[in-house]
């Protein structure tokens, strides 16, 4: 037996340097060829040891790997191809990792924990912002002893330009993380605070920031923490502050320049004067709907411009909020567009930077419970129906796959959420409606869900990390989140 192993080794190993020495037979398939490109592109890329004069981190609110393909497949598909050929702009960077994204009390974690990781350097609690683990959530007389640095802190203290931006309230979870101390994410104005509470809420803590030098631009949502209820905004709509504050005001005291939308913004100084925008009462517009606000492209090339007046360089923030918001409704359609916008501002980053003296860092804070099913065949619409594989050639078959129930099936769908096939006017249980692939590419289609939730949610797994940039290639293998925060920092005051 030993005999016949070691022989048939022998000859294994004998094809093995005629196929090297030779041409194989696979070497013209298109295929061979482009990874054999790809494999020379990396093997030529060479670590980047420069000090970063600048750092930009852009996060995808809940674009974890799964939503990432379908915004791929998208993309791909609007430009008049498969979808899944396509590239995104940070799916070329050179270097890749994957971050674990827990918070320490949560399996499935929370966009505050998982912000204050990666601007602070720590893991922490779900729920609260810019302090450690000791922190019982909601108490407020806490937050003192269990502080840490944050980014805008952190950043301003090397004597750098620091920029928030995002999509959603600049109060939320993930840009609130970058300048902000809270035993609660909740307390995004007064009215929210407890009885007691002596620290400032979010809304108070941002407008100081930006007053003191830590945030010098700041653009995104949430009007209406920062006016007073019985004021209403330039849209008509209410405040929510029982204090009788109106943060605007005393910003636009102090110098600020204070922008609301697409006018005011096109007209506003790009030449270092500090910049607040808040373009919505709540979160801004999804990508779908956007009218008379800026995207976040523009917003995210408004902010380098403004930034770059600084010698000593700068620090940027970049949320794409509302891919979270629209995983949360199941409405694929609108995750999938916020997540090109998203694409596009990292674009527009790289294009206005030099790889030489910038660390760009493109990544999510989670995942949602996003499902891809059936089999489809290429070329199946993302957000339609799942079509057949097609065994003669590439592009799926013009027939839907069907499930036992005879029905089809979209190609993505969620694992809960408000698209539940299951009603409680049923006893939870139920049938799936059928479906035609009109209904489900509509813009305001929810995906069908099986477990029934108001609100589809986050779910565990690891995210991507893209970089490029100083130092970026100690971004590889798999990661604690905050890791993502501790190269960054090595990147700006590496000598």
């Amino acid at each position: 037996m030993k005999t016949i192993i070691s022989s048939t080794l022998a000859l294994a190993l004998t094809g093995s340097v005629a196929f090297a020495q030779d041409a194989l037979p696979q070497q013209d398939n298109d295929w061979f060829t482009a990874a054999q490109a790809q494999l020379e592109a990396k093997a030529a890329v060479q670590p980047n040891t420069n000090k970063a004069k600048n750092v930009i981190i852009l996060i995808a609110d809940g674009n974890g790997v799964g939503t990432n393909y379908a915004t791929r497949l998208f993309d791909g598909q609007q430009n008049g191809n498969y979808g899944d050929e396509h590239v995104l702009h940070h799916e070329t960077f050179p270097h890749l990792a994957l971050a674990k994204t827990y918070n320490v009390n949560a399996q499935t974690p929370d966009s505050a924990g998982t912000g204050t990781a990666m601007h602070s350097g720590v893991k922490t609690k779900a729920g609260v912002i810019g302090v450690d683990e000791t922190l019982n959530r909601g108490d407020c007389s806490q937050v003192e002893g269990a502080t840490v640095a944050n980014a805008a802190e952190i950043y301003t203290a090397m004597g750098k330009a620091v920029g928030v931006i995002s999509t959603a309230r600049l109060t939320h979870a993930t840009p609130a993380s970058a300048y902000a101390h809270s035993a609660d994410r909740n307390f995004e104005d007064n009215s929210k605070l407890p009885e007691g509470c002596q620290v400032p809420d979010i809304a108070t803590q941002m407008i100081e920031a930006v007053k003191a030098g830590r945030v010098d631009v700041a653009l995104g949502g949430g009007r209406r923490h920062f006016i007073p209820t019985d004021v209403t905004d330039e849209e008509g709509k209410g405040g929510k502050r029982t204090d009788g504050k109106n943060l605007i005001e005393e910003a636009k005291a102090a110098g600020v320049q204070y922008v609301f939308d697409d006018a005011s913004f096109e007209a506003a100084k790009l030449d270092g004067t500090p910049l607040v925008g808040l373009f919505e009462s709540s979160h801004m517009k999804y990508e779908a709907d956007r009218t008379g606000e800026p995207s976040l492209a523009e917003m995210t090339e408004a902010a380098i411009k403004a930034l770059q007046n600084n010698e000593q360089g700068f620090f940027l923030t970049v949320e794409a909020g509302r891919v979270d918001h629209a995983n949360h409704d199941g409405n694929l359609a609108r995750v999938v567009r916020d997540g090109v916008a998203f694409a596009e501002a990292v674009a527009k980053a790289d294009e206005l930077t030099n790889d030489e003296d910038t660390l760009i860092i493109v990544t999510a804070d989670h995942e949602h419970a996003i499902a891809f099913q059936g089999y489809a065949g290429r070329g199946s619409d993302i957000l339609g129906l799942s079509m057949k594989i097609n065994p003669a050639g590439i592009e799926a078959l013009d027939e839907p796959n069907t499930a036992a129930d005879n029905k089809p099936y979209t190609t993505v769908g969620y694992l809960n959420g408000s698209g539940s096939i299951l009603t409680e006017d049923q006893d939870w249980t139920g049938t799936r409606p059928a479906l035609t692939q009109e209904e489900a590419t509509d813009l305001d289609y929810v995906q069908q869900a099986l477990i029934p939730m108001s609100s589809e949610t986050h779910s565990g797994e690891d995210v991507a990390i893209y970089a490029k940039g100083p130092f970026a290639h100690l971004l590889n293998g798999t990661v604690e989140q905050n890791f993502v925060f501790h190269v960054m920092h090595h990147a700006a005051t590496a000598e």
